[in-house]
Parts: structure tokens; sequence; C-alpha cells
């Protein structure tokens, strides 16, 4: 018999992300088998009131009950539709709405996957109606009828069966559990009722069988267990009896290894998932242990563990020590694992652990090694109060005495327990000279001195130029008119009638013809009124820059006629370009403008003087990153006198136009990164008529004025940060 096992250990990030690539390609692969029938022909997306959104699974025929579980890392819920065939054109959906990432749908024997990516876990809501299926993210508790689903919380964590049979004088399975390892791996318990059991191993057209030998099997235990929803490799569980044998049949999914270990009555079958770039691709910090030692079977029944322990060493070729007290005997099962692993599964079902030194283990009973080392490390601090203390004079540098001082101390966190000094030692300063005058042992003074080399550095500076842009482009046409009519005639009963733009140019007339009547018994000659009392329409513009007048006499009326017409372009550039120069994570601040002054009325009627900035200021804090990168916390403000508004004392208080921009970002030495702009257009066109007759098409220009502005702005913000070595100029 042979049997293919590997062994990697890889971490839990890894196994969860070479699971649901396994199980998707999986998936793709077997989807051109899938039968006709139910299939899933749209997914709808909408985001809900409160942070929700709401997905539509829209199938063909009535919609099945979904299979639901989750992922906690990555966050991922995952919905199986029994019996149903993908209908989409596209098997990936990108959504970013709220918590939902995107949706991944996959197809294999009749059933489709629906995987939710979402950006962290949320609760959910799933209910049918009809042929759709509903899914709800972020909901809390539903309402009664409804089934609601926390994602991350309620996916169980074993699947167990282990009903009470017992049959004396016979070998019997007492229970088949499953467990979902660390790893995303599956692990399927068998409790044996003798621990001599014979058991064989093997793989049969990708499927791992277990076959116990003349082992009996209760009725209630020959069932499938379908452990699909613990997203591991393993599908589904079959424990059934075969004459006088019991076998256990595992279904797996896509690339994973295998592992059978026993120990006592405890027979454990491991899959888990691997790709081929585990081993490239294991961590330093991995959650898991990597064993890499020669692989070897053991199959023992009831050995001393003693013995266990000096076959592997035998087998490693490493020297073993064996504490006295490790005692006891153990039934051990193994296959093709590494002996560092057999060693771990030993020491773990003995409640023992191991030091090594060298080339030897020493291997104890865990409360022994942990009662030795408290041991040995009394005995070391015994010592420690018996050595002599020296003195030594610490020249410091760039750094200050009084940080280091604390470092050393202990004192900067607030708690000694990282200090360097010992319980005799101490740590004096002297700012003067920026001296550290320490008192400890020889150890602790080389330790000390080893700090001080590292921290007493001259600190990096940074050169931060920023250059704010402002560009202005206004545009504006007015169009203005005065016109007027202005007469009189003379009636055959002595009387006249007269007409003008205004009552001042009537009034002006009548009192004309009432003189010339008083004193001569005539109307004529009739006054004139002034030009800006005869104009009937009267809407100029200010200060124009073109007019056109005109003007109609006859012996009994006056026309008048002006056209004004002004046109304004104008272009601007403002260019600011602050600089600062700080050392290493300390902020800086530049400004320059000016200080308004204004006066604020109190409660009690006194007059204050106030002052209000209108300022280019630039504010950066930067960090010089191990790798020459800069990280900027930046707030760059352009501010200018705005409008002034009336106060209650009589008096204007000015306002403040500001254009800032507060960030943080991450640049390279030297490289020029835009910060942010703002662009602004303002469109304006203003109709002053006279009503109705403005809007008359032709002449309705002589009873109307017109004003049309166009005015854009533009802010750019620009930040170039330069690293100063020694020698490096600013300019």
């Amino acid at each position: 018999m042979t049997l293919n096992i590997k062994t990697t250990i890889g971490s839990l990030y890894r196994r969860w992300v070479m699971y649901m690539a396994a199980a998707l390609l999986a998936f793709c692969t077997l989807s051109a088998n899938a039968q006709d029938g139910n299939r899933l022909q749209d997914i709808q997306v909408q985001s809900l009131p409160g942070q929700r959104v709401e997905l539509k699974l829209i199938l063909s025929g009535p919609a099945p009950d979904p299979l639901a579980f989750t992922i906690e890392d990555p966050a991922r819920i995952a919905l199986d539709l029994r019996e149903t065939t993908l209908g989409l054109s596209s098997r990936r959906r990108d959504v970013n709405i709220g918590p939902l990432d995107t949706v991944l749908t996959a197809e294999a024997n009749g059933r489709t996957r629906v995987v939710l990516n979402l950006d962290s876990m949320v609760p959910y809501e799933t209910r049918k109606s009809g042929n759709t299926i509903f899914v709800t993210l972020g909901m809390a508790a539903g309402a009664a009828g409804e089934t609601t689903q926390f994602a991350g919380s309620t996916t169980p964590s074993s699947f167990s069966s282990s009903p009470s049979f017992a049959s004396s004088g016979a070998r019997q399975i007492n229970s088949v559990d499953f467990r979902r390892t660390r790893d995303g791996g599956g692990r399927i318990l068998v409790n044996l009722s003798d621990p001599s059991t014979p058991v064989d191993i093997r793989q049969e057209g990708g499927r791992v069988v277990a076959v116990f030998k003349n082992t009996a099997l209760p009725a209630e235990l020959m069932r499938r267990l379908d452990v699909m929803d613990f997203a591991t490799p393993v599908t589904t569980v079959d424990t059934l009896r075969t004459n006088l044998d019991t076998r256990i049949v595992i279904s797996a999914e896509g690339n994973y290894e295998q592992l059978a270990y026993q120990s006592d009555n405890e027979f454990t079958i491991e899959i888990n998932p691997v790709t081929e770039d585990v081993e490239a691709g294991s961590s330093l910090f991995s959650e898991t242990r990597e064993y890499e030692g020669q692989r070897l079977s053991l199959n023992f029944q009831d050995i001393e563990t003693r013995a266990v322990l000096q076959l592997l060493a035998e087998s490693s070729g490493r020297n073993i020590v064996v504490s006295d007290t490790v005692q006891g005997n153990v039934t051990l099962r193994l296959r093709n694992v590494p002996w560092d692993q057999a060693l771990d599964i030993v020491m773990t079902t003995k409640g023992l652990d191991m030091r090594e030194n060298g080339n030897v283990i020493i291997v104890a009973p865990a409360e022994e090694i942990a009662a030795r080392e408290t041991a040995d490390l009394e005995a070391r601090q015994a010592i420690i109060e018996l050595e002599p203390l020296y003195s030594e004079f610490l020249q410091v540098n760039y750094a200050k005495a009084s940080d280091l001082a604390g470092l050393i101390g202990g004192d900067s966190g607030g708690s000694t327990s990282n200090a360097l000094l010992s319980g005799r030692g101490s740590v004096g300063i002297d700012e003067r000279t920026n001296t550290l005058l320490v008192q400890d042992t020889a150890e602790n003074l080389q330790n000390i001195r080893r700090l001080v080399r590292t921290l007493d550095i001259p600190i990096r500076q940074v050169l931060i130029e920023a250059r704010i842009v402002v560009v202005n482009d206004d545009f504006s046409k007015d169009l203005g008119v005065r016109f007027g009519a202005t007469g009189f005639k003379e009636n055959a009963t002595d009387g006249a009638s007269v007409f003008s733009g205004s009552g001042n140019g009537a009034g002006t007339m009548v009192n004309s013809i009432l003189d010339n009547l008083t004193t001569g018994g005539t109307i004529l000659p009739v006054s004139l009124p002034a030009l800006s009392d005869r104009y009937n329409v009267n809407v100029p513009i200010g200060n124009p820059a073109g007019r056109f007048s005109l003007a109609v006499l006859e012996s009994e009326y006056i026309v008048d006629l002006e056209l004004t017409a002004l046109q304004a372009e104008g272009r601007g550039e403002i260019i600011s370009t602050p600089r600062v120069i700080t050392a290493n994570q300390k902020e800086a601040r530049i400004e320059q403008g000016v200080e308004i002054a204004y006066q604020e009325s109190a409660s009690s009627g006194a007059t204050t003087t106030q002052f209000k900035k209108a300022v280019l200021s630039l504010t950066v804090t930067p960090q010089i990153t191990p790798d020459d990168n800069i990280i900027m916390d930046l707030v760059v403000s352009k501010d200018s006198v705005g409008e002034l508004t009336p106060a209650s004392n009589g008096g204007f208080v000015p306002s403040i136009d500001t254009r800032s921009v507060e960030t943080q970002v991450l640049v390279r030495d030297g490289q020029t990164v835009v910060l942010g702009g703002i662009y602004e257009t303002e469109t304006r066109e203003t109709i002053s008529k006279v009503p109705f007759l403005g809007d008359i098409p032709g002449v309705g220009v002589l009873f109307r004025s017109t004003s049309d502005v166009s005015n854009k702005a533009e802010l750019l913000i620009f930040v170039t940060p330069r690293i100063l070595n020694e020698g490096s100029s600013i300019y």
C-alpha cells in the first residue's frame, strides 16, 4: 500500500486563501457537468437605510433553502443553492456598497455557490419569496418568523455524533466527530473501544478511506456528515459497515494533504489544504510550526513513553534526554509524518514539554520545566544581588540626556518593567554637559552603552516646500440705456399740456408756464427740465467704457437717448511658496499675512479691539521611513479678507475667505505631490427692464439693461519634501 502524505503547515490566512481558491477552481472545473433545472438568473444589489445592503438572488424556479456558512478572516459569507445551475454572464461582480466588496459565483455538481466578500463582519439575514432569495447585510436580529444569522458567530465549530452504545467483548466505534482546525483543515476524530484496533488508510479515486478491521459500528453512526459549511477541503464524511469491518470514507475538494495518527483510544485523520507555493510563502510569524524532519511511520500499542522518545532520538540522530519523571504508556499510530511532528504529538498527549540546547533536546513534564526555569531565574537574581557595582560617565551628543535616562530607568512609559537598570543600579543627569552618570553591574553597563550608541545619533531633517497657485480668469459685459421724451402742446383755450420723464421735469415746465402767464400773459417760452429729469427709462451702467447719445428736438417736444456699454476682462496668477525645515517627527509652522483690527462691543458697553488673521500658513510634521520615504501630516491654508459685515455698534466686522487643506501623504524624497485643488466657476446674468416694454422684440432693448458676468478661479497646492543630508543646500 502506497500512501502519499505531505505535511506543510502555513499561516491561518494563507490556508483560507488556498481553500477558497481551490474551492472556486473545483467549482469552475466541474460546472460543465451541471444538469439543466433551476437556474440562478440574476443578482441585484441595492443600498438600504442604516448602512445596510440587500441582495436579490433571482432564480428561474422556486428558490431552494440556502445553506450558509461564514469565514472570519478574510470576512466572507457563502451561500450554497442546491440543485441550481449558474446562468449569470459574469462570475464576478464588483459592488463596493456598504460592507459588501465583491460577489463571486461558481457551480459544480448541480450546486451553485455565491460568495460575498466583506470589508468586515456584519450581521446578515436570509429569506426567500417565490423565485427570489433575499440577503440583507447589516441587519440586527430579525422579526419573528425570519431566520437571522450573524457572520462570524453562528458558524458551528464542530459536528459530532456520539450516541451511547456499548457492546461488551468486541471492538467497536464509540463516536465519530468532525472539527475544523485553525488553518482551515478538517479533522476527523474516531473514538475506539480498543486502542489496538488495526486500521488501514488508503486513497481511492481522490477520496481518503480508513478501514477499521473487525470493528462493530452502532446503527446510529451509520450516516453521512455533510461538512461543506465548515469551509475546509472536506465535503462529506461517510461512516458505513462492510462485512466485519467499518469504513470511513472522506470526500475532499481541491489540493490537500492528509495526516493520520492515533493517541490511546482516539484515532485522528487530518485533511489540510495546500498549494504548490506553501513552502515559499511560509512566514516567520506563522501561527503554526513548520515540520522539516525526516518522515517516519509508527504503530505502537500501549508502549512506554520513554521507549517512544528513545526511538525518535535514534531516527532523528538527535540527542534526547528524558527526565526520570516521564512515566506511563502511549498507544500511537503515525504514517509518513516528520519525526519532529511525531515528537510534538507525543508531548502534547502526555503533557510534556521540551527545551533545546544545541544538538540536545531535554524532555520533561511541562510543570517540571517551568519549575526548573523559575529556580534558574531565582538563582541568577541572587547572583546579580552579589555582583560588584561600577560607575561610568556617558557623554550624550545629539539626544537629551534626560530622555535617555527615562529609557534606562524605565520611567518614560510610567513603568519600570522595561528598565535596563538592576534593582541596585542608578542613573543621574548633568544637564549642563548633557552627560549620564550610571552605576550598575558590568553586564547592565554594557547593555546601557549599546542603547546610547544606538539612540544617540543626529536627527535627520526635512525641507518642505509648498507651492500655492491661485489662477483667476474674470469676464463681464454690461449694456445700459437711458431714454426719455419731453414736450408740451398749447391748447386753443389758453391752456397747455406737458409731458416729461419724471414728476420733477413736468413740474419745472408747469411752473415756467404759470410764471409766464403771471408776468406776460402768454405761455411761451417754456423752460426745459434738466437732463436727468427728462428720462422715462433710466437703467444706465456705472463707469461705462463707451457712450452714445442722441437728441431729437422739435418745436413742441424733445427726445433723448443714451446708450452705455462696458466689457471687462481680467486674468491673474498668484504663486505663494512657503518653505520650512524641521527635524524628523517634529512639527513646524510658518505663516505670513496680516491681522485685521476691528471694534467689538461688550455687554457692559465697553468697546474692545479684536484681531482676525488673514495669513498664508504651512504646518507640517514629517516622518522619515527606513527606505527614505516621507510621511507628512500637513495643514496648508491661504486666507484673504472678505466682505465687511455691519456690527451692532455701528462698525464693521471683517470676514475671512479661507482656502485650506489638511491631509496625510506618503511621498518619496524629492517628489512633488499635488495635495488638492479647488476650481470655482461663477456665471451670472442680470437684466433690469421696464415691465412689458422690456420684453417687446426689437424695441425692447430701449427699455432694459443687461449685465453678464463669468468668473473662474482655480487653487492648486503642491508640496515637495527633501531629506537634508550633510552638505545639502536648501536652495
